[in-house]
C-alpha cells in the first residue's frame, strides 16, 4: 500500500462527502504494500480505506469489488466497498479508478501460530465455496502466462545459479500445466495474495480463547485459479521458517486439517500440492524481483526482499510440500504417464 498518488486532504473529503460517507477528520498514507495509492481515512462516520489503482484498469476492477461484495454478502469477513447513488462501487479520484471500504477491526498477526493457522484454513475454504456462485470471470494475472512474461525480463539482473533455478522452474511448471490432473484441480474466485498481512484478528480476548479471524482484505490480484494455488500461497506464507523458507509441519498440518474440514481436497489436489507450492514461491520470487529491479516512483515505496521467496522454493525442491509427509499417510500418486519430476 505505497502511495504514489498524491491526494489532498480537501480533495480525500470533497470525494468522501460525495459518498455520503461523511465529513473528513484525518487522512494518513499507507506504506505496506507495492501495488495502489492507499490512504486511511477517518470521517466523522467511521473508519475507512481509501485506494487510487494504480496499474488495474477501470475495466478489470469490478470483478474484485464486485467478488468483495460477493463474499459480504455470503457471511466472509471482507471489506464491503462503498456504492454512490447511482450505486456504482468502482468511483474516480485525481484520475485514477478509486474505491473506499470500510476498515476491517483487528491487526494483522505476523508470527502465526497452529491456531492462527487453523482460524485461516477454515475461512479460506469457506471463502472458496462462497465463490462458487459468483459468475464473474477474469484469470489470475500472475499466473503462467506471466512467469513466462516476466522471466526473461529479470533474468539480466539475478547471477547465474538463479537464473538457472528461474529458467528450470519455469520449465518445469509449464510441465505441470499440460498434465491431466491438472486440469482437473477444482477452480474458482482465489484470493491469490492472501499473506498473513492481509489478514485481521480480533484483539484482546480472554486467556485461552482461540484466535479470531475478523477480515481477509486486499483481493486485487483475485482471479480465477485452482483453489489449491491460493492454500499454497498461504502455506508459504503463513507456515514456514521465515530464516530458511522450510515448511513448519505444525502450522501446515493445522491450516491443512481445518480447510478439509470444510472442503476435503481431492486426489488431484493432493498429488499436486508439492508442485502448487513451488509454483506459489516462483510467482512472489518472480514478482519481488521485478519490484526490486523495475521499480515505479513511490512516495512511501518499501519493495520486499525477493530472496526469501527463492528460499523457499529452494527448500519446496529440496523437501516436496507433500500430504504424506505433514500426515505420514501413503503418498497421493497421479498415472504413471504424467511424471512430476523436476
Amino acid at each position: 500500500m505505497a502511495v504514489y498518488t498524491e491526494v489532498s486532504f480537501a480533495e480525500a473529503d470533497t470525494f468522501l462527502q460525495s459518498l455520503d460517507l461523511g465529513t473528513l477528520q484525518h487522512l494518513e498514507g499507507c506504506s505496506g504494500g507495492i501495488e495502489n495509492t492507499n490512504y486511511f481515512v477517518t470521517t466523522d462516520q467511521a473508519p475507512y480505506v481509501l485506494t487510487l489503482f494504480e496499474r488495474l484498469t477501470a475495466e478489470q476492477l469490478p470483478f474484485y469489488l464486485r467478488l468483495m461484495k460477493h463474499l459480504a454478502v455470503h457471511g466472509i469477513a471482507v471489506p464491503d466497498p462503498a456504492a454512490n447513488r447511482d450505486g456504482d462501487v468502482l468511483h474516480s479520484l485525481c484520475g485514477k479508478p478509486a474505491a473506499v471500504v470500510n476498515r476491517l477491526k483487528g491487526k494483522s498477526e505476523l508470527a502465526p501460530t497452529a491456531a492462527h493457522c487453523t482460524a485461516l484454513g477454515e475461512v479460506l475454504a469457506r471463502m472458496h465455496l462462497a465463490g462458487r456462485s459468483f459468475e464473474m470471470q477474469q484469470p489470475n494475472l500472475r499466473a503462467l502466462p506471466w512467469w513466462n512474461e516476466t522471466v526473461p525480463v529479470v533474468l539480466p539482473f539475478v547471477d547465474a545459479p538463479q537464473a538457472d533455478l528461474l529458467k528450470s522452474e519455469l520449465a518445469y511448471q509449464n510441465h505441470v500445466a499440460t498434465l491431466s490432473a491438472y486440469g482437473a484441480l477444482p477452480r474458482g474466485p482465489i484470493h491469490a495474495d492472501l499473506f498473513r498481512d492481509n489478514a485481521m484478528f480480533a484483539q484482546d480476548l480472554p486467556e485461552g480463547q482461540a484466535p479470531q479471524l475478523t477480515g481477509i482484505f486486499d483481493f486485487y490480484f483475485a482471479g480465477v485459479d485452482a483453489w489449491l494455488f491460493d492454500i499454497a500461497v498461504c502455506l508459504n506464507d503463513w507456515c514456514v521458517d521465515l530464516p530458511t523458507g522450510q515448511a513448519d509441519a505444525e502450522r501446515s498440518r493445522a491450516l491443512l486439517q481445518a480447510y478439509e474440514a470444510v472442503r476435503p481436497l481431492t486426489a488431484q489436489e493432493r498429488a499436486l500440492l508439492p508442485a502448487l507450492a513451488r509454483a506459489a514461491a516462483l510467482r512472489f520470487w518472480l514478482s519481488r524481483l521485478w519490484d526490486l529491479h523495475l521499480p515505479r516512483e513511490a512516495a512511501m515505496l518499501k519493495p520486499h526482499d525477493p530472496t526469501h521467496f527463492e528460499r523457499v522454493l529452494r527448500a519446496r525442491i529440496a523437501a516436496p510440500l507433500t500430504m504424506a509427509a505433514l500426515f505420514n499417510t501413503s503418498p497421493s500418486t497421479v498415472q504413471p504417464t504424467e511424471t512430476l519430476s523436476a
